[in-house]
């Protein structure tokens, strides 16, 4: 194929398909992929509505999508571990490789990293992606081309439970936010072992789901008086969790750790009176930035409160060997599926919640342009 089509955010609310160049080359450490799976992620939706996430902001027209698995079409000559026709997940962020950060292994800290859909950088939702060989990986027999796309937010999931919580078999923990993000750190947490999963969210269909993916304990929040303030509503609503799920400060009954993938504040500020002493707290849910927190409880219990941000070294491998290896089974997950030209109608139902027929979306997926029965 000669042409690129690619779904393009122009501006606020005003997104349209337009023909890009193809990359007629690509450098000796680089690959040429043809997307044919793309998930809808929350910053998609929020570039579209807000035109910008933080600093971020999208300035010129930008091609979305990073949540991709396709099939190699072109290889440089320096790469080796993948040939023209093998089917790949893609990872989205391509860094310096000389920074601090990238020789720590903490590459998803460097300063210049260019990644997929962030302005100013174009995304995936395209025909052919042009990226660094070392950054696509092969997806294994039993995997779909589906599954592989999943993998970008798995590896989400991977570094906030395994590499950032540190968690281990037999342990406990307490998810704040029942949406896709949420439900994979369940996941991660149950094919690592673990003793308790507890679902916290304010829809009681959310956590039916959480309840029937991953056997997650649920617990929908307390109503907020009036005129109760958020610090003391958390207090009291983190106390009523305690009680009701009968999760103790230490020992066996604690929570080792506690991942907040709402951003909203009330959920941060219980969570930490919820997670035990000694306990890790990670925050991957975007909100509001400035918010409220008892420092009091974060220093006497000695709680670890820690960032996550996107996934780096050995997060993707590890996100598509738990897959591979039926740990994880992320099919449930994917409730709407769209062809290329429907990418709008995509959006829209990812950005409502919900698809026109009544049904909750979860996470969608749209095809590529040129998606066969072969591909899947």
């Amino acid at each position: 194929m000669s042409n690129n089509p690619s779904f393009v955010l122009r501006a606020v609310e005003d997104v349209a398909y337009e023909e890009r160049p193809v990359p007629e080359t690509v450098a000796d450490t680089e690959v040429l992929v043809a997307i044919k799976k793309t998930g809808i992620c929350g910053s998609d939706v929020h570039y579209l509505v807000h035109g910008r996430i933080g600093d971020f902001i999208v300035k010129d027209p930008m091609v979305l999508g990073h949540e991709s698995a396709g099939v190699i079409t072109k290889v440089g000559s320096k790469v080796k571990h993948v040939k023209v026709g093998d089917r790949v997940a893609v990872e989205p962020g391509s860094t310096c490789r000389v920074c601090d950060a990238c020789k720590s292994g903490r590459y998803n800290l460097c300063p210049d990293i260019i990644f997929a859909a962030t302005p100013p950088y174009d995304g995936t939702l395209t025909r052919y992606y042009r990226v660094l060989g070392d950054l696509t990986y092969p997806l294994p027999e039993n995997l779909s081309l589906e599954d592989g796309a999943m993998m970008e937010p798995l590896s989400v999931g991977v570094h906030s439970v395994s590499n950032l919580g540190n968690f281990r078999f037999g342990q406990s923990i307490a998810v704040f936010g029942c949406g896709p993000v949420g439900l994979l750190c369940m996941a991660v947490a149950k094919a690592l072992g673990a003793k308790r999963i507890i679902a916290a969210d304010i829809v009681p269909s959310r956590l039916d789901f959480a309840k029937t993916y991953v056997g997650a304990i649920p617990y929908q929040p307390l109503s907020m008086n009036k005129d109760e303030s958020r610090p003391d509503y958390s207090r009291r609503n983190a106390e009523n969790m305690k009680k009701t799920l009968g999760i103790d400060d230490r020992g066996t009954n604690a929570i080792d750790l506690v991942i907040d993938a709402s951003g909203a504040e009330v959920s941060i500020q219980t969570g930490l009176y919820v997670v035990g002493t000694g306990g890790i707290m990670v925050q991957v849910g975007m909100g509001n930035p400035n918010i409220q927190i008892d420092m009091a409880q974060l220093m006497t219990k000695e709680v670890a409160l820690k960032g996550s941000f996107r996934y780096t070294q050995g997060d993707y491998p590890q996100a598509i060997a738990l897959v591979s290896q039926g740990k994880i089974d992320l099919k449930p997950l994917v409730t709407h599926r769209y062809k290329f030209d429907e990418a709008i109608v995509a959006f829209q139902a990812t950005r409502s919640g919900k698809s026109d027929d009544g049904k909750a979306v979860i996470k969608a997926i749209i095809s590529g342009p040129d998606v066969s029965p072969q591909d899947l």
